[in-house]
């Protein structure tokens, strides 16, 4: 069973990563920002409430996040292991996750603020933003606010997994082909595919 968490600022390719690892090696890539576009899509109670924080350029509130996570997370259909997205962004969710889940190693994508706005306002441009983040995206001041609260408290989330021997950094503005060939690397991975029989690959 592998447990991972994917930590890095938007634009730092995540969701890429996650699901490149999710493909290969047959684990469930769990990302909240998908959760969350999937009920602003659908018009939910939640998705509501989603849209109107995020349309300020604020990002969605603790409590609701770990409800997300804790209710997804409980389904238990990871056989393989889950690559988590978007979570933990506090202290506190950390530490829920050391009491319940085992977590093996957090993926840190490092990549610096010039380089952020450079990827997010380029695909904003082009009309690439997606999903819940598009319109915070397509604002400069909204993005610097994102950036502000992300490194604020990301330090300290980095610090506990140094602290555990757990955080796995990596250059995030290498190209996608090397930043996933660092990735399952250092991860101690084996490059195919272990999808088991009868899934697809």
């Amino acid at each position: 069973m592998h447990k991972y968490i994917m930590i890095g600022p938007q634009g730092a390719g995540k969701g890429t990563q996650s699901k490149l690892l999710a493909e290969n090696f047959g684990f469930v890539h769990i990302s909240i920002g998908d959760i969350f576009r999937w009920n602003v899509r659908n018009h939910t109670k939640l998705g509501s409430r989603v849209t109107r924080i995020t349309a300020t350029g604020q990002l969605v509130s603790d409590e609701i996040v770990d409800k997300v996570v804790q209710d997804r997370l409980e389904m238990h259909d990871w056989r393989y292991g889950f690559v988590l997205d978007g979570f933990p962004r506090t202290a506190a969710q950390a530490r829920y996750l050391f009491e319940n889940w085992n977590l093996d190693r957090a993926i840190y994508l490092d990549l610096d603020d010039a380089t952020v706005y450079q990827r997010v306002m380029g695909r904003a441009q082009k009309g690439e933003g997606s999903g819940f983040t598009k319109r915070a995206d397509d604002n400069p001041e909204a993005l610097q606010r994102r950036l502000q609260e992300y490194h604020e408290k990301t330090s300290p989330l980095l610090d506990m997994f140094r602290e555990r021997d757990m955080l796995f950094q990596i250059d995030a503005g290498q190209t996608i082909e090397e930043v996933y060939g660092a990735i399952v690397e250092g991860l101690g991975l084996d490059g195919g595919v272990v999808s088991p029989p009868g899934l697809p690959a």
